[in-house]
């Protein structure tokens, strides 16, 4: 009589028996119940202060790290400077050899006045709140894995890093994610999957800006033509942007603040805009249209302008390195009776930033759930301990090998 041998060794075996899916739900509740949207500092410092304890069983050193300053600008045209909350991150035995990133954001996109503020059961698998699965759940996964793999005895080095403004950019926390990437090994980040449990693979970039253009009033009806119309050429610049938009390249003018009573030249206008280029090639290309196409409006309309804004996400491509961190996973899901696939999407996280620092990234490590940045964000229950199990595995068997 022929025995099917496990795929999995007894180390692997013993660490994955000691994820706990009911004490991972309660964290999710316990962490959802808590309005963490980017800009409510003080439900963001109560995430921290959560998280904080929980991660604190781990064997490493917990920090909170201040914000970077970041700025916006305002509908006047002025330059503001924003807050931000702190950021967690522990470092775990970083005179290690092999080093592994792990990522994930405490902030969600629903402010504290939102009226999406509830735990609903939709079914005995489905949790409906917010964040349950962008990213509460992401980040029970990544715990309870960390948990497991440490339970054997693993001596990988290792950083986490939930931030508190992934939600809006990271502008805040870009440098901190570009230090922590430096020498890893792999990164793994907690977005959620798609239901099916599909990962993200090939991401495209995104850039916003906001041009401001100051004019000349005038009276519409007596003296119209010694006014410089500020709307007329904010209107200009934005469909002379999507022009731009072609294979590769989405350009989305989203928005133009200005203009007041109808008898009145407008002298101030800003204009909002999105680019998210699929290559670093449609970025460049994207920078340097922009460039231009400000300058020729301002001139054509005599106006004066001044931008702000970046292109805060680069494209994620699939190269050798995360390609290899791909078939990983694969064969880890496979192990633990799991189809794993990735497919191209236009969103965007932090696993752009850390993949243009060249360091192998997955990340869509987190639970299955869908419907996200709405009212009808769910979490499919049963993925909890699922893909737990799937991360544990993933860094035990890179920590074996000592590479990819």
């Amino acid at each position: 009589m022929n025995v099917t041998q496990s795929p999995l060794s007894t180390e692997e075996k013993s660490a994955l028996a000691t994820i706990d899916q009911s004490a991972m739900l309660q964290q999710v509740i316990n962490w959802s119940a808590v309005n963490s949207g980017t800009t409510n500092l003080a439900g963001l410092a109560e995430m921290a202060r959560l998280l904080s304890d929980a991660f604190a069983t781990l064997p490493g050193e917990v920090m909170l790290v201040e914000p970077a300053p970041i700025s916006k600008m305002t509908p006047d045209g002025k330059i503001q400077d924003i807050k931000r909350g702190q950021h967690l991150h522990i470092s775990v035995r970083p005179e290690a050899k092999v080093r592994l990133l792990f990522t994930g954001h405490m902030d969600t996109v629903f402010p504290a006045d939102h009226s999406f503020q509830d735990q609903v059961w939709l079914d005995d698998n489905t949790l409906n709140g917010p964040g349950v699965a962008d990213m509460n759940g992401g980040i029970a996964v990544m715990l309870a894995a960390l948990k497991a793999v440490e339970a054997v005895g693993c001596d990988i080095g290792y950083d986490v890093m939930i931030n508190s403004d992934e939600e809006t950019g990271s502008g805040a926390s870009a440098e901190l994610i570009t230090a922590l990437a430096k020498g890893k090994t792999a990164a793994l980040t907690y977005e959620p999957a798609l239901p099916d449990g599909t990962l993200a693979g090939e991401r495209g970039g995104s850039g916003n800006f906001s041009i401001c253009f100051s004019g000349r009033s005038a009276h519409a009806g007596r003296n119209p033509e010694e006014g410089r119309n500020a709307v007329v050429a904010a209107a200009a610049l934005a469909v002379a942007l999507k022009a731009l938009t072609r294979d590769g390249l989405a350009v989305n003018p989203a928005k133009i603040d200005g203009g007041g009573a109808n008898n009145v030249v407008p002298d101030h206008a800003i204009l909002h805009v999105n680019f998210r280029p699929r290559t670093l090639e449609m970025e460049a290309f994207a920078k340097s249209e922009l460039q231009r196409l400000v300058a020729e409006i301002a001139t054509e309309h005599e106006v004066e302008t001044h931008m702000h804004g970046s292109f805060g996400r680069p494209p994620k491509p699939i190269d050798d390195g995360a390609q290899k961190l791909f078939d990983l996973v694969k064969k880890c899901g496979a192990d633990l009776g799991l189809t794993i696939a990735h497919r191209a999407t236009g969103g965007v996280c932090d696993g752009n930033n850390i993949a243009s620092c060249g360091i192998p990234v997955v990340d869509t490590m987190g639970v299955r759930g869908g419907a996200i940045h709405s009212p009808d964000e769910f979490l499919l229950v049963d993925s909890l301990s699922e893909r737990a199990r799937l991360s544990a595995l993933t860094i035990l068997r890179i920590a074996k090998k000592g590479s990819l």
